[in-house]
């Protein structure tokens, strides 16, 4: 079996009385890229948030790099923290600072490192994302493909043991999305982190993933192997993985359950 990066165990989150994640369980494992998939509140992006701890949990624990989340306090989870990466969907560039700024900003918060080596290791990190000859523009002059591997690079500044992605295919054309793709994969195999993407671009999540997770209103509903997705019987699967026009998610909406979707009622 192998050793698992992150445990969610149960995890219970509400909003405003609103369950949005409902005894949520599953194991993310060393190495692995996993891919979280789910419709528009879903509740894959609150799982993400939980993970990273900017978002705390109303019952149950996630275990990330074997400590509890739940119990950490603000220094612990600072320290936590520094071995996480996180790529957030717009970039989240400073617009007042050059790309090599952007990426340099983490080790000059968090390093004693002098400029020299911040300098080299900015270089290195940008060479990873194919962004070296562009270290001196501003974000302003980036296209979208290129403000997210910026983001990337800042993400893999401190050279963390897991990596989060929201939504890294969202507002790109279908070219760019294929390299950024492409890139998650290299990194995954280069730096052998551990990777978690919250995304519904099923293209995107086939490319990229050792193991998907579909959430359906904030519950777990099926994990498996890419072909183990694409191959599976069940019809709220088949339906999400395949786009389809008719099945449960369409049916329920027709039957009047859209409402209690929108207002947090009964399933």
């Amino acid at each position: 079996m192998p050793e698992a990066a992150i445990q969610v165990l149960d995890a219970i989150k509400k909003f405003g009385g609103r369950t949005v994640l409902d005894q949520i369980r599953l194991d993310v494992f060393k190495g692995e890229t996993l891919v979280i998939l789910g419709g528009s509140g879903s509740g894959k992006s609150t799982l993400l948030r939980l993970m990273i701890g900017n978002v705390k949990l109303d019952g149950g624990d996630i275990v990330s790099l074997g400590k509890s989340i739940t119990k950490m306090n603000d220094a612990e989870l600072a320290a936590y923290r520094k071995n996480i990466g996180v790529l957030f969907q717009s970039g989240a560039l400073f617009n007042s600072m050059s790309v090599a700024d952007n990426v340099a900003l983490p080790l000059r918060e968090h390093t004693d490192l002098p400029e020299e080596t911040i300098d080299i290791m900015v270089k290195i990190k940008l060479e990873l994302v194919g962004l070296r000859e562009h270290a001196e523009k501003m974000p302003a002059e980036l296209s979208g493909g290129m403000k997210k591997r910026a983001g990337l690079a800042r993400a893999i500044a401190l050279d963390p043991q897991i990596l989060f992605y929201d939504e890294p295919s969202a507002g790109l054309d279908p070219v760019t999305s294929a390299e950024i793709d492409q890139l998650i994969i290299d990194l995954n195999q280069k730096l052998g982190v551990t990777s978690v993407v919250v995304t519904h671009e099923m293209d995107s999540a086939f490319r990229i993933a050792h193991r998907m997770v579909l959430l359906d209103r904030g519950k777990f509903i099926v994990s498996g192997t890419p072909d183990e997705m694409k191959n599976s019987q069940d019809p709220l699967v088949r339906q999400f993985v395949y786009g389809l026009t008719e099945g449960p998610l369409t049916a329920r909406r027709r039957g009047g359950a859209y409402v209690d979707d929108l207002l947090g009622g009964p399933d």
